[in-house]
């Protein structure tokens, strides 16, 4: 399962960072970046999708590990091993408030990374087998049933402004959160009431009644521009004159 494991660094030791990245590589894993700082974290992380976030607890700059890996927990349920050498009391308790999986002290040894890491992914295996007999969305009436940090959380659908696509998984938008779906777009297509729902692009379902501009090539919710796709343009127009 090793190389399939992809790891990111977030370390402002470039020495620290370069000696995880060989010891990884060696073990078989993929390192996805090294990145010295927590907004180039955030933005890695949307874009790549790591399966394992290896952080540096007190990370230089305007965000330090931990506040940087708050951040990312808003979004992504990603699990957390801190790098740590000296931190104090105080900071340690912060840290445990993000429920990492581990720690790693610095400086590290390359057996005491191999096992961690390795506890870490069967943990990580576990909850992958068993999220596969696990449903990841449920849809009654006027609410949507997501599964979240390992339960079933309910949401109305009058909430959800618009679903966009991230390759295998979704990402459901609403007012105030945001959440992970482990199924495709066209799997909510087939879930979502149609009356109220449309795909408008082949990388976004809206719902119509949280519509605030519709132009030619495109429509707003909120402030997000979505693209409107050719193919379902007719559709999208056919929807709104029966609304």
């Amino acid at each position: 399962m090793n190389n399939l494991i992809k790891i990111l660094i977030v370390e402002d030791d470039m020495i620290i960072a370069a000696n995880l990245s060989v010891q990884l590589t060696s073990l078989g894993y993929e390192v996805t970046g090294i990145i010295p700082r927590g907004e180039e974290a955030i933005l890695h992380i949307r874009g790549q999708s790591p399966h394992i976030l290896l952080m540096d607890i007190n990370l230089k700059g305007s965000l330090n590990g931990v506040e940087t890996v708050k951040i990312i927990q808003k979004e992504k349920n990603i699990p957390i091993i801190y790098l740590t050498a000296n931190s104090d009391d105080a900071t340690f308790e912060k840290a445990k408030e993000t429920q990492p999986k581990a720690f790693i002290t610095k400086p590290f040894n390359k057996l005491s990374l191999q096992r961690t890491i390795a506890l870490v992914v069967e943990q990580l295996k576990d909850i992958t087998e068993t999220y596969q007999y696990l449903p990841q969305v449920e849809v009654l009436n006027d609410r949507i049933f997501v599964r979240h940090n390992g339960r079933m959380e309910k949401l109305l659908l009058d909430e959800i402004l618009y679903i966009e696509a991230d390759r295998n998984y979704c990402v459901l938008i609403t007012s105030k959160v945001k959440r992970i779906l482990t199924c495709t777009l066209k799997v909510m297509e087939e879930k979502l009431p149609n009356a109220t729902f449309v795909r408008v692009h082949r990388s976004y379902i809206i719902n119509l009644s949280k519509l605030d501009v519709l132009a030619d090539r495109h429509v707003e919710i909120g402030r997000k521009v979505i693209p409107i796709g050719k193919s379902q343009k007719i559709i999208l127009m056919q929807r709104i004159h029966t609304i």
